[in-house]
């Protein structure tokens, strides 16, 4: 199932985007909502996704600069630039863009657009198995179980920690903080690389910097820019919600 983020600013456009893409393209995981170039980029860099529509005029970072900084984050991110403006056509196929649709977006436009973008996918897909075959690659296809205890280090001394018992995860440059109700130790592990070992439906990535355990939450409160704060059962301190991963707490 490919995986999609949608960025635009104005949320009633933003809606009605996604939902002609749900309808059109239902296999599509739309991991992300965006409303600002800064929390797009956030989240192509956290989702690796295979696709990301980008309106090009947004607050902080234009759907142009996105898409510049996305080719190191994320290169097979293929992007399609959303806007009512075509003087900047030019300018978004220089980017690499798959597309380019205006506003108001016609049903049978997307339609062209996802038959495109299925096509390329298509043959990045057969391009890869070939490569596979060549080499010899065999596949590792058996899952590992998730984490269950982790070792970490509190001053001199180190600690085995139920995984269960930790709040959340925090990272500390290359190395992430372990919360739990008894105190905080040090995983030499980064935040990046532990949030594949868990168990993806107990810890969610709340933040580029925070994995957060989900039986720890006890409240989640949305502001008006559409990030959250989270609150915790067994710790004081409150952690921030960024707005890509706030579609996590929608049913809330």
């Amino acid at each position: 199932m490919p995986k999609c983020i949608v960025a635009e600013d104005e949320e009633l456009l933003r809606n009605s985007l996604v939902g002609l893409l749900r309808e059109a393209w239902p296999q599509l995981d739309i991991v992300a909502e965006c409303e600002d170039g800064g929390s797009a980029l956030d989240a192509i860099a956290t989702y690796q996704p295979e696709i990301a529509f980008l309106d090009i005029r947004m607050p902080g970072l234009t759907g142009l600069e996105v898409a510049a900084a996305a080719a190191d984050a994320s290169p097979t991110t293929q992007i399609v630039f959303v806007t009512a403006y075509n003087q900047y056509a030019i300018d978004a196929f220089d980017k690499g863009a798959v597309d380019y649709l205006l506003k108001p977006i016609a049903r049978d436009r997307l339609a062209a657009t996802i038959k495109r973008l299925q096509a390329r996918s298509a043959r990045d897909a057969g391009a890869l198995a070939a490569i596979i075959q060549q080499l010899g690659i065999v596949p590792q296809i058996a899952d590992k179980p998730p984490l269950a205890w982790i070792t970490a280090s509190a001053g001199k001394e180190t600690k085995l920690i139920l995984v269960d018992d930790v709040a959340y995860f925090q990272a500390d440059n290359k190395y992430t903080v372990v919360m739990t109700r008894e105190g905080e130790a040090l995983l030499r592990t980064p935040i990046r690389e532990l949030l594949g070992l868990l168990d993806p439906s107990a810890f969610k990535q709340i933040h580029r910097s925070t994995i957060v355990n989900l039986k720890a939450i006890a409240s989640v409160v949305r502001d008006e820019t559409g990030r959250g704060t989270v609150k915790l059962k067994t710790r004081p301190e409150t952690l921030t919600v960024s707005q890509p991963f706030m579609t996590l707490f929608r049913s809330m």
